[in-house]
């Protein structure tokens, strides 16, 4: 079939089945997809431009009707949800194939997949809330977690693999805290732990320290010992509590650890179970001025929540760093990671199934406070997928991911 190329909002090369084919089934489709979206062009200087390269349109064996593209490519993109922006600089799609099918006599789209694509300048803006689609699901998940079992697929809803094998520091600086002190603290992570004992907090006079109990995260002042966060209950997955000498002795001989993955997949699970655990009013002020740095290099592994999973690799090759920076807590934090490598990555949204193959991008989140609002701003560069698809069977608000080992 002789190759088509077209550009503007509609491609002529496409009108054939789009004139064909777009039935009120199949505009539904793809409606309920991109529901609640407005498009256009990502600034008022800027001109949206799309085109079509190599256009092709067959049957299969099983009856179903491949649409095809070479080239899909489009640039300057801005996408209107609610209260979130999303901006493309420029997206280029390569082997594109849509499937569609005319079961019950309507065609409708079942499943798209592309062999490769790029993207570039990349922003997601807008308020830190959940939206009612999530919140929907995650309230479904909350009812099924009460009754599932602790080996159901509830209980592997929550995966941070690539916490197991983290290493790096964390480093804050406390100013004007009045309550306590000033200080500049130390937090080592090795091997995806943290040992207490090596944590420092260092100010004017006598050193702190900072430890696990049964009741929470603590810090031993010279004016007495202070609770930064409260367990709703012990014991707790992940947590080797600090331990005294001795007999009665009221001298603390270990401070206790932390094991990050195990200690947080298990309050994401409790917080799932409305537990009331949380920072103390004392660790809120303290957080508000603080000024926090800190780099980790994350392992390879499953992350996982619901809703979502993708598999982290490359950390050997230094893929996968996290850096993070805030001037002050209580204004906003930073996060960067310059080169994400990911693979195997699968999600649920809006009644489809999304998946790629291989992952690998640059990432900048920002986080920042406005009065009582936190808004977020997520920008993507270098951004690449391989065996990119999209399953509109799979998908749905009741859909589960497949099971995967964490």
């Amino acid at each position: 079939m002789p190759t088509r190329q077209a550009s503007g909002p509609i491609c002529p090369g496409a009108m054939v089945w789009y004139n064909a084919f777009m039935t009120v089934p199949l505009a539904a489709t793809i409606v309920d997809l991109l529901l609640g979206l407005e498009l256009g062009a990502s600034g008022k200087a800027a001109r949206d431009r799309w085109s079509l390269e190599g256009v092709t349109w067959k049957s299969n064996q099983e009856g179903a009707i491949e649409v095809g593209a070479r080239q899909f490519e489009a640039t300057a993109l801005r996408l209107v949800s609610g209260a979130l922006t999303l901006e493309i600089d420029r997206i280029a799609v390569r082997e594109l194939v849509g499937e569609l099918r005319t079961d019950g006599g309507a065609p409708h789209l079942s499943a798209l997949k592309a062999a490769e694509a790029e993207l570039s300048g990349v922003k997601l803006q807008g308020p830190l809330t959940v939206p009612p689609q999530i919140r929907a699901a995650w309230q479904a998940l909350r009812a099924a977690n009460t009754a599932a079992t602790p080996t159901s697929t509830a209980a592997q809803a929550w995966c941070l693999g690539p916490l197991d094998k983290a290493d790096g520091t964390i480093r804050g600086e406390i100013t004007d805290a009045h309550l306590l002190f000033d200080a500049d603290v130390t937090v080592p992570i090795r091997q995806g732990q943290i040992d207490f004992n090596d944590a420092t907090v260092e100010h004017v006079g006598p050193d702190s320290r900072m430890g696990v109990s049964r009741l929470g995260l603590y810090v031993d002042a010279p004016n007495g010992r202070s609770y930064l966060y409260q367990f709703a209950s012990a014991p707790l997955a992940g947590v080797e509590f600090e331990r005294r000498g001795a007999l009665l002795s009221p001298w603390v001989s270990e401070r206790g650890k932390l094991h990050l993955k195990t200690f947080a997949e298990a309050m994401l699970r409790q917080s799932v179970g409305g537990h009331g655990q949380g920072l103390t009013e004392q660790a809120r002020l303290l957080l508000g001025r603080t000024a926090l740095s800190g780099e980790v290099q994350l392992g390879d592994g499953l992350f996982a929540v619901p809703g979502m999973h993708v598999r982290l690799d490359e950390s050997a090759e230094g893929r996968n760093a996290v850096g993070m920076r805030s001037d002050a807590l209580g204004q906003g934090l930073t996060v960067e990671m310059d080169s994400l490598s990911a693979g195997q990555a699968v999600a649920n949204w809006r009644g489809a199934q999304l998946a790629c193959d291989k992952l690998t991008a640059r990432l900048r989140l920002q986080l920042v406070v406005e009065g009582q609002q936190l808004r977020f701003v997520l920008q993507i560069e270098n951004c690449k997928l391989t065996g990119a698809r999209v399953d509109l069977h799979q998908g749905g608000p009741d859909a589960q991911l497949p099971m995967a080992n964490c």
